[in-house]
């Protein structure tokens, strides 16, 4: 882990003015609900972790959020910002975390890490690659962060599975954003791959200040990194600290074993 990562992790305060607001969230599919009167907030330095099971709403959930689906009903606000009214540079304050990682396996791991400066630079300089010497500096001090500052100039698709995962979040802290999504980021990794990449994203949401949402299908890893645990099946089930997510909770959101 890059020393840039600073050792001291503050704590979310829940007297602090939310980074995220969802209200009201609804989206249907073909008369299909797939979410409904979704209601939640992220703080500033905090970990969420939604859990539910497979066709629970998650993923409709986090492109409703990130702008990249546009709901029937109910409002997203970033920093008090309405999304829906945001332009596309707004939208890079939200930074997205797919779980097959989404890199161009021919490019470099530095220049997969750039691309989270398109949204700063004109479009003609994006196309060609043509980044300037901070946008590169920066890039370079992402991958340094994740820890992979060795592997710059080495092709992604020669890297493991964990390396090109951390390669996708060094591209989300090259974005800058105030928010992190992170839909199943681990569910194509190995074990010891996935503990550490989880321990990255709690990382930098306490060293960056990033507000980080995280779905998963291990709840052991949501009671061991998150600081908040939001159970869905299409509506909220139960939202809790997560020293408060039990073996009655668990049975609620997946029945019982």
């Amino acid at each position: 882990m890059s020393t840039r990562l600073r050792a001291a992790l503050p704590i979310p305060s829940e007297s602090a003015s939310p980074r995220l607001v969802v209200g009201g969230l609804t989206k249907t599919f073909k008369g299909h609900v797939a979410i409904a009167d979704i209601n939640l907030s992220l703080l500033e330095h905090e970990f969420v972790a939604v859990l539910g099971p497979s066709g629970a709403g998650k993923t409709t959930l986090f492109r409703c959020i990130a702008g990249l689906l546009r709901p029937d009903r109910g409002t997203v606000r970033l920093d008090a910002d309405d999304i829906a009214q945001s332009t596309g540079r707004d939208r890079r304050r939200i930074a997205f975390v797919f779980q097959q990682f989404n890199l161009v396996s021919r490019l470099t791991a530095l220049e997969n890490v750039l691309a989270g400066r398109l949204g700063y630079v004109p479009m003609w300089r994006g196309c060609l690659r043509r980044f300037g010497p901070s946008d590169r500096l920066l890039a370079l001090e992402c991958l340094d962060r994740v820890g992979l500052l060795g592997y710059a100039m080495q092709r992604s698709d020669t890297l493991s599975g964990g390396q090109q995962q951390r390669v996708a979040i060094a591209r989300t802290l090259a974005q800058q954003p105030r928010v992190i999504i992170a839909d199943e980021p681990v569910a194509s990794l190995d074990p010891n791959s996935a503990d550490s990449v989880m321990a990255l994203l709690r990382q930098i949401a306490r060293s960056e200040g990033v507000a980080i949402i995280c779905s998963l299908h291990q709840p052991h890893f949501a009671r061991s990194y998150a600081d908040r645990i939001i159970g869905l099946r299409g509506r909220v089930m139960f939202e809790v600290p997560v020293g408060q997510f039990d073996q009655a909770a668990h049975a609620q959101l997946y029945g019982a074993p």
